[in-house]
């Protein structure tokens, strides 16, 4: 067997372990390895990819996104809401149904609001043992580009991206490129 030399130092860029040394993460991996290997159910290979993110790719879920999402779906009172990420709290969102939610991690408002609603926040090793298939799981995730640093991708003219300004004041980006008298407008 030679050496492929046209892909030779060439790696996967998938990971297959999170990077993170976090214990309770790692056993969490362990559990949904096995489950994954040993169930057919796709939705434990989902899981077990989405442990191995980056933070940056498991974006916070709101609880006002998980209401929207749960009751849009019939039958949501036996359904198991499921995210691998942070579920935050929304102070925009009046009233809160009763759900039961399994996250990775729950913001100390959000934690409160859930059980106050007479729901269930759940940890993702709860949720093996309820349901080891995935089945009657709603699996949810948060956007990924609704970060700051997103806004500014991208940045020249005529892009219409945010630029990095201290202030948005008088005296910040005024000339050069916003005025037609000061070289060209945007």
């Amino acid at each position: 067997m030679g050496i492929d030399l046209r892909h030779h130092h060439v790696k996967n860029g998938h990971r297959v372990a999170p990077k993170s040394e976090d214990p309770y993460l790692l056993l969490l991996v362990k559990l949904y390895r096995f489950l994954a290997r040993r169930t057919d159910a796709p939705f434990n290979k989902v899981i077990l990819k989405r442990l191995f993110q980056s933070k940056i790719n498991r974006p916070p879920v709101s609880l006002s996104k998980i209401t929207k999402e749960a009751t849009s779906s019939p039958d949501y009172e036996s359904k198991v809401v499921v995210t691998v990420a942070t579920v935050t709290d929304d102070i925009r969102l009046q009233e809160l149904p009763k759900l039961t939610i399994a996250a990775l991690k729950f913001t100390r408002s959000a934690k409160e609001r859930i059980l106050n609603a007479g729901g269930e926040a759940i940890t993702l090793d709860q949720l093996a043992l309820r349901s080891p298939t995935g089945s009657n799981t709603i699996l949810l995730r948060g956007k990924r580009n609704t970060r700051e640093a997103v806004k500014h991708f991208g940045m020249g003219p005529h892009k219409h991206k945010k630029p990095y300004v201290l202030s948005k004041g008088r005296k910040f980006e005024r000339a050069r490129g916003r005025r037609k008298s000061r070289g060209f407008k945007v």
